[in-house]
């Protein structure tokens, strides 16, 4: 099936990934670890930008620049610099920003996310690296704030702008991207994506062949989707009424769900782009090939291994490896249990309790779910009553076999199971009859009162086959 499209939505994401892994700034030797300490402690003369204060270029930054560009597929150039944006605002101490401008470190990458209608390829423009202006926080929204505090901690972290063409065609192939991304960037390990501005994101977007509207600052992969779909609505509201899209700069307000006018949209030329004086062009292309030997194994890469290695389908292996710490905790599970076992477990099971519950695979144990698996595959407990013991572990605590006896999860069969068999179909003379009549529903109605009587401590499938024997022997 081909997506139509038919809003002719087209959106373009600039993402500024903070490479929070570093141990200083871009420019300066100030800490980066600056997250739990108080305002403007982690600053220096340099990221202030106080007179005659000279940059010094951290040359981890720029591998870390590298390895992103290598993994997004670009080309990595061979000479890059570094120019001035000049622009004032409250949290650019300097009054103006060193980026890059015409010389992007890398370019012309691509990316392939699961699109509307399948595979669909989202092309990389440009990444280029430039220091984090400082946090601006707003006493109230951002239009009717009563006063802004400026914290300079983040000042001079060293950014990456990763800028795509306008390939994608809806708001939910633009999270989709920014997860893919955010995945990519997670197994190289040049940031942490729980930190603060660890990863913000710009979102262009028109509709029709129209004006496009950026929104700024978005904070989170959901917030991105959310104000996308309110500019379509937005938009297409404009165009119903005769008028045009003006081209603009909006900021997404989160707790209402609504964008803002901010600005007219600026051009390039009102940035005064110059060659920043304080810093020489860097030769970078001899250093590709030893980079990309340490690169480490990517989500596309490991999502294959997984197939041919443990046989599982490709919907486990996108579950399992949209997430290095989640694949990781499925490795080593499967290196003690049934490999294929523990893919539905971890995949189907485990992320979709912890998902509920807004909690990560950091909150689980791999010994807990090792014998979790083992205790199901021994014919000891059952399916429910091993997912009832996971709910009880993220809920409560405990360990497993501590659960089983508290609960007496322990399976039955036999007398315990045929008796619970004969007594459902004695008091449910009517669904019996609508067996009879064809309505196979009510069979698993009567599995199911078989199940309610075991507490769940039953087989359901074994449960299922002695009723049938009961039903021909006793009830034909």
């Amino acid at each position: 099936m081909v997506y139509e499209n038919p809003d002719g939505v087209m959106v373009g994401l600039e993402i500024h990934v903070q490479l929070n892994k570093l141990a200083t700034k871009l420019f300066c030797g100030c800490s980066t670890d600056y997250h739990t300490s108080q305002p403007n402690t982690h600053v220096c003369p340099v990221c202030m930008g106080l007179p005659g204060c000279l940059p010094v270029l951290n040359k981890r930054a720029v591998e870390y620049a590298i390895r992103i560009g290598l993994a997004l597929n670009c080309e990595i150039v061979e000479q890059t610099q570094f120019h001035r944006k000049n622009y004032y605002y409250p949290d650019l101490p300097k009054g103006f920003q060193t980026t890059q401008y015409d010389y992007p470190i890398v370019s012309d990458g691509r990316v392939v996310i699961e699109g509307e209608d399948g595979e669909h390829v989202v092309r990389i423009r440009r990444a280029h690296m430039e220091e984090d202006p400082g946090r601006l926080m707003h006493m109230g929204s951002i239009d009717r704030s009563k006063g802004t505090l400026i914290d300079y901690n983040r000042s001079g972290m060293a950014l990456i702008e990763i800028v795509s063409e306008p390939d994608m065609r809806s708001p939910r192939e633009a999270r989709r991207f920014l997860d893919k991304l955010r995945n990519i960037l997670e197994y190289l390990d040049v940031f942490d994506s729980t930190l603060e501005g660890s990863m913000r994101v710009d979102a262009n977007i028109s509709i029709g062949g129209g004006d496009r509207t950026e929104v700024k600052n978005i904070s989170s992969h959901k917030g991105a989707e959310r104000a996308l779909l309110y500019e379509i609505m937005r938009q297409k509201n404009i165009k119903r009424r005769g008028e045009e899209v003006v081209m603009e700069t909006r900021h997404f307000d989160e707790a209402r769900g609504v964008t803002i006018s901010m600005r007219t949209k600026e051009e390039e030329h009102d940035y005064r782009y110059f060659p920043e004086p304080d810093l020489v062009p860097m030769r970078v292309g001899s250093w590709v090939d030893g980079i990309l030997e340490t690169l480490p194994e990517l989500p596309d890469a490991r999502r294959s291994r997984f197939i041919s290695d443990y046989g599982m389908v490709d919907t486990h292996a996108k579950a399992l490896t949209s997430d290095i710490r989640v694949a990781d905790f499925y490795e080593e599970v499967a290196s003690k249990v049934d490999p294929a076992a523990a893919a539905v477990w971890v995949s189907d099971v485990l992320k979709g309790e912890l998902n509920y519950r807004d909690l990560t695979i950091a909150s689980f144990n791999v010994e807990n779910m090792v014998k979790i698996i083992e205790l199901v595959a021994s014919g000891k407990i059952t399916e429910k009553g091993a997912v009832e013991i996971i709910r009880n572990i993220l809920d409560e605590g405990g360990s497993p076999m501590d659960i089983v006896k508290e609960k007496g999860l322990l399976k039955v069969e036999g007398d315990v199971v045929d008796e619970a068999v004969g007594e459902v179909l004695k008091e449910n003379p009517d669904a019996l009859e609508d067996y009879f009549a064809g309505k196979e529903k009510s069979l698993n109605f009567l599995v199911g009162q078989v199940m309610k009587k075991t507490r769940g401590r039953a087989d359901a499938r074994s449960v299922r086959e002695m009723m049938l024997e009961e039903i021909d022997k006793n009830y034909r």
